[in-house]
């Protein structure tokens, strides 16, 4: 596949803005028991890029007990116990019960990482991503540093990776499908219907918790690259299905890591696959494109 410099498409655009990382530094400190989201390990960092639902959960009782007396003294009749939550913890004047809450990012149902801002502004958008009234096509997505296992009184006993995070969006998955740019060809809803199977296909990878090198290769294309649902859109109407989805790694740079992405099409009628792949760049925290969709031919 021939190498070249790709921007970003204009999928990037369509997501709730992120804010542009702050590259700030946390201090480290010696006793891990004080410093819970400080890793241990001398060893590479593991970067995470996952998608999950962000759910807030109260650690101790003496939180709980807080949380009670100011709702208390709130309106929150008719309310439901997640819309009472946040609309505490919404409050500027509450901010220091939302520092105290446990934030967890679950993929698939499971609790897998307990989340940190590593900027403490960042804290607004954990709050954000409390939805008062949550619809099951919500998605959150965390960029961070994955950390070492929380500690059982950090979180009422939850032992779960704690993730450092530097960016996290969140959006409606129709949002998402509806803002991907459709090509001349393929528009309406046979499109919609080819993005819709193209990223649920990918969110509903086995294991995917965003922290493997093919796993956030993927996230990335999921929502920063465009060309994979006009390609699906397009094989769709060719009478093909997507029937696999592959990653391997590229060894050719020692410098770099970058993962390839397969996409093979079949068609329904003889049976013929063709494959296409897209190259990304996993080496840092922030994945990016090295080539563009193209066909593939297994060496």
């Amino acid at each position: 596949m021939e190498a070249m410099e790709v921007k970003d498409p204009p999928v990037a655009d369509t997501l709730a803005a992120p804010s542009t990382p702050r590259n700030v530094t946390m201090a480290q400190k010696p006793d891990d028991a004080s410093c819970p989201t400080c890793s241990s390990s001398s060893g590479p960092p593991v970067f995470v890029y996952a998608f999950g639902r962000i759910e807030a959960r109260i650690p101790r009782l003496s939180v709980e007990k807080e949380i009670a007396q100011v709702a208390g003294r709130s309106d929150t009749a008719g309310k439901t116990d997640r819309q009472m939550l946040h609309a505490v913890l919404s409050r500027p004047e509450n901010r220091y019960l939302a520092r105290q809450i446990c934030w967890v990012l679950t993929i698939q149902g499971l609790e897998t990482y307990l989340l940190h801002p590593r900027d403490p502004l960042d804290l607004d958008r954990l709050l954000e991503a409390l939805r008062p009234n949550p619809n099951p096509a919500d998605i959150d997505v965390v960029i961070g540093v994955k950390g070492p296992i929380a500690p059982p009184t950090l979180c009422n006993g939850l032992t779960i990776p704690i993730v450092v995070f530097d960016q996290l969006y969140s959006f409606e998955r129709d949002a998402l499908i509806k803002a991907i740019p459709q090509p001349e060809k393929g528009k309406g809803d046979a499109f919609r219907a080819a993005a819709e199977e193209v990223f649920d296909r990918i969110l509903q990878l086995t294991d995917n918790a965003g922290a493997t090198e093919e796993h956030r290769a993927l996230n990335y294309l999921a929502v920063r690259y465009s060309a994979i649902y006009a390609k699906a859109a397009s094989e769709f109407t060719r009478d093909a299905s997507l029937t696999s989805v592959e990653t391997r790694p590229v060894l050719i740079n020692p410098t770099r890591k970058m993962v390839d992405v397969i996409f093979s099409f079949t068609n329904r009628n003889t049976d013929f696959t063709e494959k296409s792949a897209v190259r990304v760049d996993v080496t840092d925290e922030f994945p990016f494109l090295v080539n563009k969709l193209s066909p593939w031919y297994d060496r």
